[in-house]
């Protein structure tokens, strides 16, 4: 389930964004009509979507979209009057935040929503391809720190090492990382 948060101080506007968003199977949407119900929501729940109908009451939206991507992996849609939407491009470009032109046409706005889905589904698989490779570097380094222990201390060859260390992990039923560890625990200090 995609989880959006529509922020716009118009109700127009609000109910508009929330008609094309509810076309989508499976969302859950909550809405907010200020850039502080906004940032007081987001602590207590998490979402996938933020939409900014700019400028809300009591803030102008540009700063709050980008305060919103920080280290996160929400997705935000900044929508602006389209004689602004140059110069908010380029402030907001580099942090990955869309901008849309008021008024809205239903049609671009939801492939825009879509082009977000999909953008958010490719970052997130390679999110999880990069965090499977860092681990595997992560194993690598304590196998190898445990092979030159066990090279170190006990006269083993590199390749008498690494059969140790898997012998150990089959045997124990471990993984070969787990048994590395093992082993610095036991000659490293």
């Amino acid at each position: 389930m995609d989880r959006y948060l529509i922020a716009s101080s118009s109700e127009k506007g609000r109910d508009a964004l929330q008609d094309v968003i509810s076309q989508q199977k499976d969302v859950y949407m909550d809405a907010v009509s200020t850039g502080g119900e906004l940032r007081r929501l987001m602590l207590d729940q998490s979402f996938d979507i933020v939409v900014i109908n700019a400028p809300l009451s009591d803030e102008n939206g540009i700063e709050l979209a980008c305060d919103i991507i920080g280290d996160s992996d929400i997705s935000v849609i900044l929508v602006v009057k389209a004689e602004f939407a140059d110069q908010v491009s380029e402030i907001v470009e580099d942090y990955g935040i869309y901008v849309i032109t008021k008024p809205i046409n239903r049609t671009i706005f939801y492939s825009a929503i879509k082009f977000v889905l999909a953008s958010r589904k490719r970052i997130n698989s390679l999110y999880k391809k990069q965090t499977k490779l860092q681990k595997q570097i992560e194993d690598i380094k304590y196998i190898d720190r445990a092979k030159c222990c066990l090279i170190e201390y006990l006269g083993m060859t590199e390749q008498q090492a690494h059969r140790y260390i898997e012998k150990q992990a089959m045997d124990m039923r471990k993984s070969k990382r787990a048994v590395s560890e093992d082993v610095l625990k036991t000659y490293e200090m």
